[in-house]
Parts: C-alpha cells; structure tokens; sequence
C-alpha cells in the first residue's frame, strides 16, 4: 500500500514562542493523532533558524486527509486556537504527497534530525531528474552512516511537485565526508542548475522544553 505524507513547515517569528509550542504540543499534535490512518507524528526545528518548525506526520495512505475525521478538525474546522496561532505565523511549505520511493515505507522512531529537500524541476528535465534521484541519488545517501531512512514524495498538486526526506542519527551527519561525497556526483552537478523553488531545510528533533 502506497504511504502518504503530510509535512507542513512555518516560521514562527511573529508569533510568542511559548505559545506556538504549547498549541503544537497541546492541541494540534494530539488532535492529528487521534485520526485514524495517521501514523508518527514529529516535530522538528531549523537548525539555521530556531524560529523555523517543521511538523510530519505519516499517512497510511494520502486518502486519509479526504476523510470525515481529519476534515473535522482541519480547514474551515480549525480550532480557535489554531487560526489564531497559525495567523502570526507564515507558512513556508505544505506537502501533501504520496511516497513513490520505496513507497510502503514508514518514518523510523527515534532520529535525531531531519533533512528536508522540496522542489519542482524544469520540465524538460523531469525524467531524467527522477531516473537520477531514484537510480543514484536516493540510493548514495541512505548508505551514508547515520542515515535512517531515505525516502521521496510526490504532490502533483502542491507548490512543490518533489519532496525527499531524510531521517538521520543527528543533522551533523550531513556535514560528514562520507555525505559531501555522496551528494556531488557529476550527475548530480550536471541536474543542479535545473531544480526550481528548492527549499531545503535541515532540522533537529523537537524536544519540548529542551
């Protein structure tokens, strides 16, 4: 069965800091994982920029945010809490997307950070771009150490077409030898300037009150 993804990334700079996390922590987490078909449900925060969250939450599959559960606490049917949270802060991304590689695979408990790569691709280069992430590229860096999971998404419908993310043993593995080499194949080089609106984010696990 083919998972599916929800990941919605803000930047709570406008919005008093002790707030955001209890509304997160209190409410709107917990909401979410009382609906049926979601699955982990973690929180994540820049490592560039500590007023930058980003929150995932694993679908059995993408159809579970259609459904009568998850429509009675999102949209129009957000809390009061959560308009008036979500108001002073700006949304930097949301994906709604199903896994194409592997596809039945779920977040691994446990990691300690989260590299976060969405993107769309010219489109002249799409199937090459896909050929390369998923025959080379994904491949290269989920054998790098300290890589938990490596796993890719589609949102035809979104802002950003692509999404990848990786779960790691803590975020510094992305600045290690074994990473750099793995990201900078000539392949690699050669589709680069092609990538449109790439937002990459690289967080570390949430811990409330750490």
């Amino acid at each position: 069965m083919t998972k599916g993804i929800l990941l919605v990334a803000f930047d709570f700079s406008n919005a008093h800091e002790d707030e955001f996390h209890d509304w997160y922590d209190l409410e709107h987490v917990p909401e979410r994982q009382r609906v049926p078909g979601f699955g982990l449900c973690e929180r994540w925060i820049s490592v560039a920029n500590p007023r930058q969250a980003v929150a995932t939450y694993d679908l059995e599959t993408l159809a579970v945010l259609s459904g009568q559960p998850y429509r009675a606490i999102a949209g129009e049917n957000l809390s009061v809490w959560s308009k008036r949270v979500s108001a002073m802060c700006k949304r930097l991304l949301r994906f709604d997307g199903e896994q194409t590689l592997p596809g039945d695979a779920d977040s691994p408990h446990g990691a300690g950070g989260l590299l976060v790569n969405a993107m769309n691709v010219a489109p002249e280069h799409n199937a090459e771009f896909n050929e390369w992430y998923d025959h080379e590229h994904v491949p290269a860096l989920a054998a790098v150490p300290g890589v938990l999971s490596a796993r890719r998404f589609k949102d035809p419908n979104g802002t950003h077409r692509y999404l990848a993310l990786y779960h790691l043993t803590a975020p510094e593995v992305t600045a290690g030898p074994d990473w750099k080499h793995a990201a900078s194949t000539p392949w690699t080089e050669r589709l680069r300037p092609h990538f449109r609106d790439h937002l990459r984010t690289l967080a570390r696990r949430y811990v409330r009150g750490g």
